[in-house]
């Protein structure tokens, strides 16, 4: 008897619809000359595989060192978020990792989104891997090896938490993505020297960023922390719009697939876990705590201020978190007195 084979599942409406609208936006993006590009992002991983991290989009691509290519440069150091929409995804094409002279080939997501783990031979620290895409130029991304018998890592939020925004919730991806200007976002008091003391004291903890922002800004966001000298580390964002079965991405749901994923890539590391009380982070984070207790060294909470608890709902209520959690939690306004409580407690 011949086998069956599985219908694929159907796509949602707004999938549909926005599959066509897509398909017109790539074929109005090439003839007016666009081109594949990579975007990368950093990666991380251990010495023997990697999580490789990008995108591809059709985009103009000016000579190297032309007038043009240093104008549209600059422009891009001062972009608004959604400038940064405006670039075409290219779903569904094949993209070849290079590294140490290894070469595989994954595929980015109908997204353009690249997401893919490579088996590797490095070092522990930062490397370069090299990422390209039919008809495009081989552009590098940063991948950070974790060493061996590391037992301390960092998860960070990044709205409210390491960035203050102080917008209704309901406004503040809206303007973050596309209105703010990354010159005029406001880094959180203290922030970057309790990250800075964090990994000064830990220092093989590798530091990542997890927010439910999108991956179109974060190149921005990657200047933001920078420029305000947080610890270099990858971004773990997602990608908005319609899935095959729903109008828009689950965020909470992003954030806690990706926590479970750093416990089962890293066994033996102990996250201490960074938010704020205006979002779900304690309640995601609390939830992760009960479940893997040993794979949470400390939950770290910003306390928003009265005007920012207000414009972001309210604040999330600590209790049912902290009843039977067997992991420390701190609360503080600002990065001193959250350095202050942990050091306390003896988990800095």
């Amino acid at each position: 008897m011949p086998e069956k084979r599985l219908a694929a599942p159907r796509l949602h409406r707004a999938a549909r619809i926005d599959d066509a609208i897509h398909g017109f936006r790539v074929r109005w993006a090439r003839r007016r000359g666009h081109l594949p590009t990579v975007i990368p992002y950093a990666g991380y991983g251990s010495p023997t595989r990697i999580r490789v991290l990008g995108r591809v989009v059709l985009a103009k691509q000016p000579k190297p060192g032309s007038r043009a290519a240093k104008k549209l440069q600059k422009r891009e150091d001062r972009v608004r978020g959604w400038r940064s929409f405006t670039s075409v995804p290219l779903g569904d094409v094949d993209v070849l990792i290079e590294v140490e002279g290894i070469r595989r080939t994954v595929r980015a997501d109908r997204g353009g989104v690249v997401d893919a783990s490579v088996d590797v031979e490095l070092d522990p620290g930062w490397h370069s891997i090299a990422m390209t895409a039919a008809g495009s130029e081989a552009v590098e991304a940063p991948v950070s090896i974790v060493a061996p018998g590391t037992d301390v890592g960092i998860v960070c939020d990044i709205d409210d938490t390491v960035m203050v925004t102080a917008l209704p919730r309901p406004f503040l991806a809206f303007w973050n993505t596309f209105v703010l200007d990354v010159h005029a976002r406001t880094p959180t008091p203290g922030m970057s020297v309790f990250l800075e003391r964090l990994t000064a004291e830990h220092p093989t903890a590798p530091v990542i960023y997890l927010s439910t922002g999108a991956w179109n800004v974060a190149p921005t966001l990657t200047r933001f922390l920078s420029r305000n000298l947080y610890p270099r580390g990858p971004l773990l964002l997602t990608d908005w719009g319609p899935t095959h079965d729903r109008f828009f991405r689950n965020g909470r749901e992003h954030k806690e697939k990706n926590l479970r994923r750093l416990a089962e890539e890293f066994p033996d590391v102990r996250w201490i876990l960074i938010g704020d009380d205006g979002q779900h982070d304690e309640e995601i984070y609390g939830e992760f705590a009960v479940e893997k207790p040993g794979n949470v060294r400390a939950v770290v909470i910003r306390q928003l201020s009265p005007s920012e608890a207000v414009l972001a709902g309210g604040r999330s209520k600590p209790d049912q978190q902290l009843a039977g959690s067997a992991v420390p939690w701190v609360f503080a306004p600002d990065g001193a007195g959250l350095l202050e409580q942990l050091e306390a407690l003896g988990r800095a």
